[in-house]
């Protein structure tokens, strides 16, 4: 039986450049936010003795005169034009419910999906009928928010070939504040791995793909067999990406990367352990400040 011991080590000096800010936008439960009874009380705020403060931890924020706090920790809010990473839970009547760790399931409906060969037509009984031969329970897809319900539930689509059926890969599950909106969210790394940061907090892990069949409309999925390397590369960035989440750095692909560059010096296997993440992410965060200045 192998048994992992660890003895007290040296830590290295390291410091950040950047000196320590204190975030005023920053609150927990109790803050008072303002004193000015001109501001009008919004989401994660109340009035106590005509002083707004704040009901849950997290990011100020202010519109005019309307002041809301924005939770650090929830449930996925979408946005039209977010792209999501989804789980398929049902297939229904012309559409599929999609847990895309929002309060309620999303819906990708039939027409809002691309046909296999790319056609352009009505959707009829017979595509109705073969929906499971598209996406079935299980599948994981990635997809861009359409719209937004009445009720908060999210509508979405794959009509671009850059979305639609996932394949072989890792889904790893973050809080969704610690993904930073870019224009694009799709990567392919140098490493040799390709990186989909959903807006929702699930982040999809691949092997970069070579030139994809056009003609399957989003619904092709290699199962030729990955490398011993492409897997190590990913089991890597897996554990990279759970270790920023932890110490609370923001994912975006230049993070991933640098993260991905301190830890070849430690082995997969080590990457989690408390002293190693630390150190990873201590010299990942000082070559973001080191890029910024």
């Amino acid at each position: 039986m192998a048994v992992d011991m660890r003895l007290p080590t040296v830590k290295k000096s390291m410091t950040l450049s950047a000196p320590a800010v204190d975030r005023k936008d920053l609150v927990v439960p109790g803050d008072v936010i303002t004193s000015d009874t001109g501001f009008m009380r919004g989401h994660g705020t109340y009035v106590d003795d005509d002083k707004l403060t704040a009901s849950v931890a997290g990011k100020v924020q202010r519109v005019d005169k309307l002041i809301c706090v924005r939770p650090l920790k929830t449930r996925f809010n979408g946005e039209v034009g977010d792209v999501v990473v989804g789980r398929i839970t049902e297939v229904q009547q012309k559409r599929w419910k999609v847990d895309t760790n929002s309060r309620l399931d999303s819906v990708l409906l039939l027409s809002s999906v691309n046909l296999p060969g790319g056609e352009l037509r009505r959707r009829s009984a017979e595509d109705e009928l073969t929906m499971r031969k598209y996406i079935q329970e299980g599948d994981l897809i990635s997809a861009e928010v359409q719209s937004v319900f009445s009720d908060g539930a999210l509508s979405l689509h794959t009509r671009s070939l850059k979305y639609g059926k996932l394949g072989q890969g890792v889904l790893v599950q973050i809080s969704p504040s610690l993904i930073k909106r870019q224009k694009t969210h799709f990567h392919n790394l140098p490493c040799g791995a390709s990186i989909i940061l959903g807006n929702n907090g699930f982040v999809w892990l691949y092997p970069t793909p070579g030139q994809q069949d056009e003609e399957a409309g989003g619904f092709y999925t290699s199962l030729e067999p990955v490398s011993l390397s492409d897997r190590e590369v990913i089991s890597r960035l897996r554990n990279c990406l759970l270790a920023l989440a932890a110490q609370k750095v923001l994912l975006y692909d230049t993070s991933v990367l640098y993260c991905y560059e301190s830890s070849l010096q430690h082995q997969v296997k080590d990457i989690l352990k408390p002293e190693v993440m630390e150190e990873i992410v201590m010299l990942t965060q000082q070559k973001l400040l080191a890029q910024e200045g």
